[in-house]
């Protein structure tokens, strides 16, 4: 897939959008709890298990928070497929409303196409070919229109 020449691709903590990533250090209060990152969050919210989900929002970085929720010894929630994405706005949506620098990024890229340089990830990512859906992309420039409307 080719993409124009404008576009923000973000993925590692050292990148000059690194805010965008789900593992930028902008917590979230959610469910009754403040969440350290999106990815805490996120990662949780795969088990109904109360104590593990406290376990994920306890882990002590978010990549230790998404090597916990990638754990199988608990089975996923049956309807993880169906509400992943809208969990994934939602966590957004509190992520750039309660944190100034990162909307203040995410306004700035105008109309330019986000895309999370994920090798690994054809979902959330653009995977290793460009062939990835890019839902967290897609996901970042609806919370940016959404940001727009309300200003």
């Amino acid at each position: 897939m080719t993409h124009p020449l404008d576009t923000i691709w973000f993925y590692a903590q050292t990148d000059p959008y690194a805010e965008f990533s789900n593992f930028a250090p902008y917590g979230v209060a959610m469910d009754g709890a403040y969440w350290p990152s999106v990815e805490h969050y996120f990662q949780a919210q795969k088990f109904h298990d109360a104590a593990y989900r406290e376990r994920i929002r306890r882990a002590s970085t978010p990549k230790q928070a998404k090597g916990l929720g990638m754990s199988r010894d608990l089975p996923l929630r049956p309807d993880w497929e169906a509400v992943k994405d809208t969990l994934m706005l939602d966590a957004l949506r509190v992520k750039f409303a309660t944190h100034q620098t990162p909307r203040d990024l995410l306004l700035g890229t105008g109309e330019r196409l986000i895309v999370e340089n994920a090798p690994g990830d054809f979902y959330w990512g653009c995977g290793a070919d460009g062939s990835g859906l890019n839902r967290l992309g897609q996901l970042l420039m609806q919370v940016r229109a959404d940001l727009r409307r309300a200003l």
